[in-house]
């Protein structure tokens, strides 16, 4: 048998002739810088929050240093802390800050991708077959592909988990199922 070597063959991408989309949280992730307040710096003798003292340094704190950051507050040590405070906390902070949560640095880059999710219209989904891709740059907390799994689900035809060329499959609508 005689094969032409002049023949030019065309490759086919198939993985961008699919139908699939791919969603890369990645791209939900907020700039900005995190910062944590912690408020045992507030505590007299490392134990107790004084209102009086703590009240004054509210008023009379510079709060611009945290001018456009995502910041969480909570306290490291092991003392009872009114909640009135983290709400008196917040107050001051919110003119200055992008994003303010209760808890740690995991909580606030939970909470933000959270919100980013919330954005997205499920309705641009129906009856779709939808990567959630699974490499990023940055860490993109696993509470973010639980999120976008609970709000694609009920619109979807199917959620996969990877990358397009090798995805492992997470759910399919089940036959006779009608939205």
């Amino acid at each position: 048998m005689i094969s032409d070597m002049n023949t030019k063959r065309e490759i086919i991408n198939k993985v961008a002739q699919s139908p699939l989309i791919t969603i890369d949280l990645e791209e939900l992730y907020e700039p900005g810088e995190r910062v944590l307040y912690d408020l045992k710096d507030n505590l007299y003798e490392g134990i107790i929050l004084k209102e009086k003292d703590f009240r004054e340094h509210l008023k009379t704190n510079d709060w611009s240093s945290y001018q456009d950051k995502h910041v969480a507050i909570y306290c490291s040590v092991d003392a009872i802390i009114p909640r009135w405070a983290f709400m008196l906390l917040a107050v001051h902070l919110e003119p200055f800050t992008r994003t303010i949560v209760y808890g740690d640095l995991k909580v606030l880059e939970n909470e933000l991708f959270k919100k980013a999710i919330l954005k997205i219209n499920p309705r641009n989904f129906i009856d779709k077959k939808v990567v959630i891709k699974g490499c990023s740059k940055i860490e993109v907390p696993t509470s973010a592909y639980v999120e976008i799994t609970n709000l694609l689900k009920p619109f979807v035809f199917s959620i996969m988990y990877g990358e397009p060329c090798s995805t492992v499959p997470v759910y399919k609508k089940p036959k006779n199922f009608k939205n």
